[in-house]
Formats: structure tokens, C-alpha cells, sequence
């Protein structure tokens, strides 16, 4: 489901989700860094000694959350995989992706917020390689640097105009309408040039 709301979407269920809905929400307000799990543990009105059955660490259920992100993800690169390299089916990875960022805003905001420590958390280098999976089925049959320059620009205008339009007014399926636009009209222009 996607929300309009800046904050995550509390889920209703396990505990184990309502661990990873308040660990993001404070490392939202105050950073990872600062994100204790006795923090965690308080705002939940669990013991520790609770928190640890689930996460031993405050990695441990970052990388959790990146795992559940990751799902759609992989089940968009496998989809992408069983496609024609059509010009249409780049359009359709576009459009399901932006359906997964807008599902995963709060994570997502995480890792433009906390760069240095997606770096050194395991989760960096798996998130860039599917990355680096739905470029590849972006690019036209002629991958020239130019080309390949604006397919990613494409995922990247994706993941950047989340936060750069966050601030400005109007509608937010307005915003992500003309943020799936611009990342069209580049992959569109790969393709035709």
C-alpha cells in the first residue's frame, strides 16, 4: 500500500515487524547512529532480553528490513528476466519499481539519510547489485555510454526525486507521476537514440 505519509506505516502483526517499524522510526528521527536497541526496546515496552529473541543487533534488523525490500525487488528482476527486451517491459520495470520505492519510502529515506553507514553495513553491496541487475534490463541493444548514462540516471531519478520533491508542494501521486515520467522519457530516449 502506498501512503502519503512521511512516517512509516505502522504494521499490524508479529513482533517482529513491529521491531523493524520502530527501530526505522527512530533511526528516522535521531539517525542510525544515535538508534540504541534499549531505545528500541522502550518504545516498544518490551525488555531487551525480548528484542534480542528477534535481532542480537541494531544491524541485524536493518538488514532485516533490507531483506523484506529486497523481495519485490527480486521478484521484479525475476519477471524482467522472463520478458521480452522490449521498450514496453522497460516501462513496466519502471512502473513496478516505483511501486516498490513509494512501498519502502521510510527504508529508502534511511539509506539517503545514512550513507556512510550503508557502506559499512552488509546490505550496501547486495542493494547495489540488484541495482546494477535492473540497469542491465533497462539498456537497449545498443549500449552505448551515453545510453547506459541514462538508464541510470533513470533509477537514480527514481530514488532522488523521493527526497529532493518531498519539500515541495502538491499532491504525492502527483510527484511520483511525473517522477516515473522523467525516468520514461530517459529509458525512452535510450531506446531511440
Amino acid at each position: 500500500m502506498v501512503t502519503g505519509s512521511s512516517k512509516p506505516q505502522q504494521r499490524r502483526g508479529n513482533t517482529r515487524q513491529r521491531i523493524q517499524d520502530v527501530a526505522l522510526e527512530l533511526i528516522a528521527e535521531q539517525g542510525y547512529e544515535k538508534t540504541s536497541l534499549r531505545e528500541i526496546s522502550e518504545r516498544l515496552g518490551v525488555t531487551k532480553a525480548a528484542l534480542y529473541y528477534h535481532f542480537k543487533t541494531k544491524e541485524d534488523i536493518v538488514v532485516s528490513l533490507f531483506e523484506d525490500l529486497m523481495t519485490p525487488i527480486d521478484e521484479l528482476i525475476a519477471w524482467a528476466k522472463e520478458q521480452p527486451p522490449t521498450l514496453e517491459t522497460k516501462r513496466e520495470i519502471l512502473t513496478r519499481y516505483g511501486i516498490a520505492l513509494a512501498n519502502a519510502a521510510p527504508l529508502f529515506r534511511f539509506m539517503q539519510e545514512n550513507q556512510a553507514q550503508m557502506r559499512e553495513l552488509s546490505i550496501g553491496a547486495d542493494f547495489k547489485d540488484r541495482m546494477k541487475d535492473l540497469l542491465d534490463h533497462l539498456l537497449p541493444e545498443t549500449v552505448t555510454l551515453t545510453n547506459r548514462v541514462r538508464c541510470f540516471s533513470a533509477l537514480f531519478s527514481m530514488h532522488a526525486g523521493m527526497f529532493v520533491l518531498r519539500d515541495v508542494e502538491g499532491d504525492l501521486e502527483e510527484k511520483r507521476k511525473a517522477i516515473l515520467e522523467v525516468a520514461t522519457d530517459l529509458v525512452t530516449q535510450a531506446h531511440e537514440s
